[in-house]
């Protein structure tokens, strides 16, 4: 048992070292990529609402962050199955697809380091978030990014080429974290276009967070709607992931 233990640390320290280090060290441009987005649409929400909405444009792109770091990972997990044939070697050994996906998830955590700390930095400067708060947002990244990585996993079984996966990433990223009023109240979206928004988990992700800081009012009832769609969705698609996605090829 032991052994097994040690054994999959080894292999998710393994996945990390590949996939967040290596590129760290080489390639250090793609942190440009991974700060662009989520602060880019940042500046602009403050620059428009004149730094009315400051305060939830941070916690937007800390709910942003966590949801590209999953989603972007099916690109790299393609790029290690279809060019690199690193899953070829991966699925013939005692490695399963639960510490895999794990290690994989570690390293875009590990990755996306720089721009948490700038984001916690702002955070801790705009918000100054009680404990109870920081603890609500870190809960809410946390399921957020667990459902992401499902649904990167998932996707990156079904791509062919890094190019297909390149599409489906920057089109999750869309419909889940920029058109949904993650950086902006629910309110400023005018019926009946609102209802769309509740198709996107992180409009409930984004409500929880925007309550917990005092930005909205929502009743306690919504608070568990909210809590209980997000959870439900992560549950759902984490399932989804570990049973229907094509872990060995027929």
């Amino acid at each position: 048992m032991v052994m097994k233990h040690r054994s999959i640390i080894s292999q998710v320290l393994a996945s990390i070292l590949i996939n967040a280090i290596y590129a760290m060290q080489n390639y250090p441009i793609m942190f440009i990529n991974t700060l662009l987005a989520p602060i880019s649409i940042l500046v602009v929400i403050t620059f428009v609402s004149h730094g009315a909405l400051v305060g939830m444009g941070i916690e937007g792109a800390l709910i942003m962050t966590a949801v590209m770091s999953g989603v972007s990972m099916q690109g790299d997990i393609s790029h290690l199955k279809n060019d690199l044939k690193l899953q070829d070697m991966v699925v013939t050994s005692p490695t399963g697809p639960m510490a895999y996906v794990a290690g994989m998830g570690i390293s875009e955590v590990v990755f996306s380091i720089p721009v948490l700390i700038l984001l916690i930095i702002l955070a801790s400067i705009y918000l100054h978030p009680t404990l109870l708060q920081s603890l609500t947002i870190i809960a809410i990244m946390a399921v957020m990014f667990v459902f992401s990585v499902s649904l990167g996993f998932f996707l990156s079984t079904l791509t062919t080429d890094i190019i297909q996966s390149w599409g489906f990433s920057g089109i999750v990223t869309v419909l889940l974290s920029t058109i949904p009023p993650v950086y902006y109240p629910l309110s400023y979206i005018p019926l009946p276009f609102r209802y769309i928004a509740y198709i996107s988990p992180t409009t409930y992700a984004a409500q929880i967070a925007q309550a917990a800081m005092g930005y909205v009012n929502i009743n306690m009832t919504s608070l568990a709607i909210d809590w209980s769609v997000i959870i439900a969705v992560c549950i759902a698609l984490f399932i989804i992931g570990y049973k229907k996605a094509r872990w060995r090829e027929p």
